[in-house]
């Protein structure tokens, strides 16, 4: 078949545009001085400033000290330079894990703008963009700031190889995780993966205990595990009173202690998540407007 000049043109064009479809996506080189939070769009390579960060005060945190103690210490050594941790937290649902992340972060730079330092950088990550963890990287590398970068819900399932992308970053090496950057993680699993999935590394590989190793060993990567357990009724109480006086919001504390557990009680849970949508909806029937923070 031969083909005229404009016809071959037309070819020639279709070729170029699927080439560029199957060519990776350009990293474009950020400007992190735009924000101190950022989410990373995968597609397009670039990361996202966001401008005011949907966050808890931390003094709102409670039942949580040890475990705000440890992350706050880990970051503020990461932000002078000193040596730090990657750090998992897991346990329990809305029991604070990415609120403590978020509210970490935003301490630390209050303590690094008094010192005149310059801010530590925030940078979200879906689960679903893991396996471009090293172009994130490749990105922040060699940047003057240092950056946390941070999953939240992070989990594997059986057949997701995903996982490996994030075991050689935080491995480190020649191209792993660059001196500037540092990685937290919040996860209802303690080792991340599924029972299921190790279960059946386990009977199908031809060596299970090396299969599994590799598996279970993601989480070693992590020097600090922060883990979150269900709170107990004092907890809870505590909780909402806190929200209650920061906000100072008008009820009588008998009445508020048998709303909070009422509250609980209907939903079958106990936790801060629960205490923060009952004191939503106790505000909105005051009509006491919740600040944002």
């Amino acid at each position: 078949m031969t083909h005229t000049p404009h016809n071959l043109g037309a070819v020639l064009t279709r070729i170029a545009e699927a080439l560029e479809r199957l060519a990776p996506a350009r990293t474009e080189q950020a400007d992190v001085t735009a924000a101190d939070a950022f989410i990373w769009q995968a597609d397009e390579r670039r990361l996202e400033p966001v401008p005011r960060v949907s966050k808890v005060d931390m003094e709102l945190l409670r039942g949580i000290d040890r475990t705000r103690d440890l992350l706050v210490d880990n970051t503020m050594r990461f932000a002078r330079g000193l040596p730090a941790n990657n750090a998992l937290l897991w346990g329990a649902r809305g029991m604070g894990k990415s609120s403590l992340v978020k509210a970490s972060h935003a301490s630390v730079n209050e303590e690094m703008a008094k010192d005149g330092k310059l801010p530590i950088k925030l940078v979200e990550i879906h689960r679903e963009d893991i396996e471009t963890l090293p172009a994130l990287m490749a990105l922040m590398r060699g940047s003057p700031f240092r950056f946390v970068v941070f999953c939240d819900d992070l989990s594997f399932d059986a057949d997701d190889t995903s996982y490996k992308s994030l075991k050689a970053v935080l491995e480190g090496g020649i191209e792993g995780r660059p001196d500037n950057v540092i990685f937290y993680a919040t996860s209802n699993r303690r080792h991340i993966l599924a029972r299921e999935m190790v279960e059946n590394e386990r009977s199908t590989a031809i060596n299970p205990g090396e299969a599994v190793e590799e598996k279970v060993s993601l989480s070693d990567r992590f020097g600090l595990w922060l883990g979150f357990h269900k709170c107990s009724q004092d907890d809870y109480l505590a909780m909402v009173e806190g929200y209650v006086a920061h906000f100072h919001i008008p009820i009588e504390p008998d009445e508020l202690r048998r709303e909070a557990l009422e509250w609980s009680t209907t939903r079958g849970a106990r936790s801060g998540r629960t205490a923060w949508q009952y004191v939503q909806d106790l505000a909105g029937r005051l009509g006491v407007p919740l600040a944002a923070s």
